[in-house]
C-alpha cells in the first residue's frame, strides 16, 4: 500500500476507526462502575487503561497501511525532510464517554516534516462512533464527512459557513478542567455575552468542535490551554478545517505549535479577526 495517495490512506484510516469505534461504543453502552474508572476519586480523571488499549490496537492496524517512520510519540530528536509519523489519540472527550454522552471521538493524524524541517499534519481523521459521523481530510484533497443514515452511508464534501459577522453567529468554546485554566475561556465568553449577540455553545471535545467549524455547524471555535496530550485530536481536526477552507491558528495569529500547549481559534475565515478582538 506504499503507493496509495493521501486521500486513499485517509479512507483506509477511517475504516479502521469505524471498526474500532463499534467496539468502543459497545463498551460505552455496557453498564460500568463509575467509581472504578476514576483515579483517586477525581471525577475528571478517568482511568485511561481502556483508551490505551484502543490506541495500541489502532496503531497496530495502521502499520498494515504503511509503517512510515513510526509514531509521533516515539519520533527521534532529529528527523529528515519527508519523514512521516502516525499520531493516534486516546479517546477525545473521555469524560463524555464515561458519562454516556455521545460527543467523543477517536482520532488519527499523519505528520510530515517539510523542507524547512518543521512537522505539519497532512492527514486527519476524526470518528464519532455514537454520532455515526466520520470526518476525514488529506493535504490538497479537501475534506469530507461520512454520515450513517437510515438509507445507508452518505459521503459529502464539507465547507465552512458563510456568516460574515459575529452578530447572529454560533460560536463554540472549550475549557480545561484543570483549576485556574478555565478563567481565560470564561472571560472571553463573558465579554461576548455582554457585547455581541452570538449564540455560544460548549459541547466538546476539541477534535469534534473543530470538525463542526469545518462543516458549518459552528461559525467559530476557541479554546485556551490545549495541552500536549491534546495534539492528536487537535491535529486531526485542524487538517479537516484547513482542507475545508476554514481558518485555524493560535489566538495571537501564529501557526499552531505541535510540540507544546496552544490557545486555538478556528473559524470560517470571515469572523476570526472580529473574534480575536475578544481573545486579547
Amino acid at each position: 500500500m506504499a503507493s496509495m495517495n493521501l486521500r486513499d490512506v485517509a479512507l483506509e484510516v477511517a475504516r479502521i476507526l469505524e471498526d474500532v469505534g463499534k467496539h468502543a461504543y459497545q463498551d460505552q453502552l455496557n453498564p460500568r462502575d463509575m467509581a472504578s474508572m476514576m483515579v483517586l476519586g477525581d471525577p475528571n480523571q478517568a482511568d485511561s487503561g481502556f483508551g490505551d488499549k484502543l490506541v495500541r490496537f489502532i496503531e497496530n492496524r495502521l502499520t498494515y497501511i504503511n509503517t512510515f517512520q513510526g509514531f509521533w510519540r516515539n519520533r527521534p530528536e532529529n528527523c529528515n525532510i519527508g519523514d512521516r509519523f502516525w499520531c493516534v489519540g486516546n479517546i477525545d472527550g473521555a469524560i463524555n464517554f464515561n458519562r454516556d454522552m455521545a460527543e467523543w471521538t477517536l482520532t488519527v493524524s499523519l505528520f510530515e516534516f517539510n523542507d524547512q524541517g518543521s512537522a505539519r499534519p497532512v492527514l486527519g481523521v476524526v470518528h464519532a462512533p455514537a454520532l455515526g459521523l466520520t470526518y476525514l481530510a488529506a493535504k490538497g484533497q479537501g475534506a469530507i464527512r461520512i454520515r450513517k443514515t437510515p438509507n445507508g452511508e452518505k459521503r459529502e464534501k464539507i465547507t465552512p459557513s458563510t456568516t460574515s459577522t459575529l452578530h447572529g453567529s454560533v460560536v463554540c468554546y472549550g475549557m480545561s478542567y484543570i483549576p485556574g485554566e478555565s478563567k481565560r475561556a470564561l472571560d472571553v465568553v463573558s465579554s461576548l455575552e455582554e457585547e455581541c449577540p452570538a449564540d455560544i455553545k460548549r459541547i466538546g471535545p476539541a477534535s469534534l468542535d473543530l470538525c463542526k467549524v469545518a462543516d458549518g455547524t459552528y461559525d467559530a471555535y476557541f479554546e485556551p490551554h490545549l495541552h500536549e496530550w491534546d495534539i492528536p485530536g487537535v491535529s486531526a481536526g485542524a487538517v479537516v478545517v484547513k482542507e475545508a477552507q476554514g481558518h485555524v491558528r493560535q489566538w495571537n495569529g501564529d501557526s499552531i505549535h505541535w510540540r507544546r500547549e496552544n490557545d486555538v481559534i478556528a473559524s470560517n475565515g470571515l469572523i476570526n479577526k472580529e473574534l480575536q478582538n475578544y481573545l486579547r
